[in-house]
């Protein structure tokens, strides 16, 4: 019997990069009755889709069932979560626009944690900004703090491989499918994550990454944790936007200064100016994190 759950993750891989259509769909068939039963006319019109896209649609609905769908997850690895699942993160389900479906690839319980802070900076960092990351995630992880960060280049990968270095947990939040790890540097960090930490996207397997992928993934970095830290980010950067998502969503936001002669620090110095919490010590963070326990 194919379930409503099963119908959900069936769609949602079917067209979940496009989250506007899923919305569609998913505001004229709550229940999901219908949706096999349309022809691509009918998708064509009920959706206001374009005869190609409505025939995409129909095709890849009909290309392989929700069983089929579920088996080959299984066999992958692939955890696919829904917005209606318990096991749902608490904290990224009361943001603006949580993610329909979670995939996830790893060890499942290290996203029932609630004791988690995402650390985030520049993909250049310099030697300073890779010492201060050290600094913070070792004592993150010392306090039963998960770490959560985006798995770019720079400080992102590098948080990663510290809390992994100190036994600790990491969540790392994709821009792409499953298939398709970005960046290529970073294959043998996402490989490891893949089997003893965990992988978080909200594409599925099959999606390439792209440009505009990368600043919507921000908003689960920063939706699944209590608090982001920036350590170097420029004037111009993903920090930034994850950093402004945080806010949003009231996250406490902390960024460690640098010099006023870096193109790497003009970022994180601008935070500290607008109000992002200054922090030089592992005690300044420490003592404002908020006081939660257990499991989502």
């Amino acid at each position: 019997m194919t379930t409503f759950r099963m119908k959900w993750i069936h769609l949602h891989s079917c067209f979940g990069a496009n989250r506007k259509l899923f919305q569609k769909i998913i505001d004229d068939d709550p229940e999901l009755h219908f949706i096999y039963q349309y022809r691509p006319a009918d998708l064509e019109k009920v959706f206001t889709l374009p005869p190609t896209k409505a025939m995409m649609l129909h095709q890849t609905l009909h290309r392989i069932s929700p069983a089929q769908l579920e088996q080959l997850f299984q066999e992958q690895g692939i955890c696919p979560i829904t917005l209606h699942d318990s096991t749902y993160p608490c904290l990224l389900q009361h943001i603006y626009d949580p993610p329909f479906v979670l995939y996830t690839q790893g060890l499942q319980h290290i996203l029932a944690n609630k004791r988690t802070v995402a650390v985030v900076g520049t993909r250049k960092p310099t030697e300073a900004g890779m010492k201060s990351a050290a600094y913070f995630v070792h004592a993150l992880v010392e306090n039963d703090w998960t770490i959560v960060s985006g798995l770019a280049r720079g400080i992102d990968a590098h948080a990663h491989q510290q809390a992994i270095r100190t036994n600790g947990r990491t969540i790392a939040v994709l821009a792409s499918g499953f298939h398709f790890p970005y960046p290529q540097e970073s294959k043998s960090l996402f490989q490891y994550m893949a089997k003893w930490q965990l992988l978080v996207s909200e594409y599925p397997p099959w999606v390439r990454p792209r440009k505009w992928h990368f600043p919507v993934r921000n908003r689960i970095v920063s939706g699944l944790s209590q608090a982001v830290v920036v350590i170097e980010a420029k004037k111009k950067s993903g920090s930034l936007i994850t950093a402004d998502q945080a806010l949003e969503q009231g996250r406490d936001v902390f960024a460690v200064p640098g010099s006023i002669f870096s193109a790497e620090s003009e970022g994180t110095n601008r935070l500290i100016q607008q109000g992002a919490k200054l922090i030089l010590t592992k005690e300044d963070l420490l003592q404002e994190l908020p006081n939660v326990t257990g499991k989502s």
